[in-house]
């Protein structure tokens, strides 16, 4: 129960920072390039996990759009980058810091697939596949290094082990 509130806390907060942070977001094409997003994905996904991380995308996902700081494309570029860092970072285990890295392959492929093939003809707009791939790229590839290098100077300052209860990221 305790880690579960712990971890219902931290998600929390990871959603709340996407949606202050939102602000800094970049038009192109009908997507927004969200950097900050992308960050908080690669570090919700290794502190948290698959599940945890994809639900604080979904939640800032939701709010952003109420809030109109973001557009339907904010669904498929944010969860799926965070499931795979989150499913990573379970592999790598000892390693998981390492699982940052590979936000892009889930926001910038995979996210931009179901962005292209699902999302785009059910709201009935038509996108190639490379500029949504080159949107989500842009965003989530400098995203996905703030996130890995913010968990390397936290992880070496100790403050995981002092505030999360972790001691390696």
């Amino acid at each position: 129960m305790k880690t579960t509130l712990k971890n219902l806390i931290l998600a929390a907060l990871f959603a709340a920072m996407a949606v202050l942070l939102s602000g800094f977001s970049i038009p192109v094409g009908p997507t927004r390039c969200f950097p900050f997003q992308h960050a908080i994905n690669a570090i919700s996904g290794v502190l948290l996990g698959p599940w945890w991380a994809a639900g604080a995308a979904l939640t800032a996902s939701i709010i952003r759009n109420a809030l109109g700081t973001g557009t339907l494309f904010a669904f498929p570029g944010s969860i799926p980058g965070a499931l795979v860092v989150g499913i990573t970072a379970r592999l790598l285990k000892n390693k998981r810091h390492y699982a940052a890295l590979t936000e892009p392959l889930g926001t910038g492929i995979i996210g931009a697939i179901i962005s292209v093939y699902i999302l785009a003809p059910a709201i009935g707009k038509e996108t190639a596949l490379w500029l949504i791939m080159s949107a989500f790229l842009l965003s989530s590839v400098p995203g996905s290094f703030l996130g890995f290098a913010l968990l390397l100077a936290f992880s070496k300052a100790g403050w995981f082990q002092k505030n999360i209860g972790r001691s390696s990221v």
